[in-house]
C-alpha cells in the first residue's frame, strides 16, 4: 500500500513467540522495531483488549482515540469500554535491547504468564498468552470456510 509521498507504509506482519523475563520485560521483535522506525515512533502505547493486549504506535493510538471521541459518542454504552482501555494504557519505550516493560497490572489482565506471542495486525500487534492464542488460532483455523463470504464481498476470495 502506498501512503502521501509516494512511500509505502510499513506494517506490522507475521507471528512470533517470545518468553516473558522475571521483571516483566518481552522482547519486541526486530521486524516490528523496524515498523516504528520508519515510521519515527520510539513509543508504543499498549493497552487491554479483552483476551489479550494491544500495542499501538503513538499516532495510531490517537486515531483511536479521536474515533472514541467522535464516533464512539454516538453508541450507547460505549463509555465503560472507553473506560476500560484509556484508564489500562501505558507508554512503553523499546530499551536499548529492544525489550519493553509490561506492567503487571496489564500482564494480569490478560492473563500473560511466561510464554507469549505478539502477532502483527498490520496497524498494531497483539501479545496473547501462548495457550489463549493456540485457542483462538485454532478455533479460527477450524472455521476457516466461514469467512469466504465476507472475503468475497470485499474482493479478495
Amino acid at each position: 500500500m502506498v501512503s502521501g509521498g509516494g512511500k509505502i507504509k510499513s506494517r506490522f506482519r507475521s507471528r512470533s513467540e517470545h518468553i516473558l523475563d522475571s521483571k516483566g520485560r518481552l522482547s519486541f521483535p526486530s521486524r516490528f522495531r523496524e515498523v516504528l522506525r520508519h515510521i519515527e515512533s520510539d513509543i508504543l502505547m499498549i493497552t487491554n483488549w479483552g483476551k489479550y493486549l494491544r500495542a499501538y504506535p503513538v499516532a495510531e493510538w490517537e486515531q483511536l482515540e479521536t474515533k472514541l471521541l467522535t464516533d464512539g459518542k454516538a453508541q450507547p454504552g460505549m463509555q465503560n469500554f472507553v473506560r476500560l482501555i484509556v484508564s489500562s494504557v501505558t507508554e512503553c519505550i523499546p530499551d536499548k535491547q529492544g525489550r519493553i516493560l509490561l506492567p503487571p497490572t496489564l500482564r494480569n489482565e490478560a492473563n500473560l504468564r511466561k510464554e507469549v506471542v505478539l502477532t502483527g495486525m498490520l496497524d498494531w500487534v497483539e501479545i496473547w498468552d501462548k495457550d489463549a492464542y493456540d485457542a483462538t488460532h485454532q478455533a479460527t483455523r477450524d472455521n476457516f470456510e466461514s469467512y469466504e463470504e465476507k472475503l468475497s464481498k470485499i474482493g479478495i476470495f
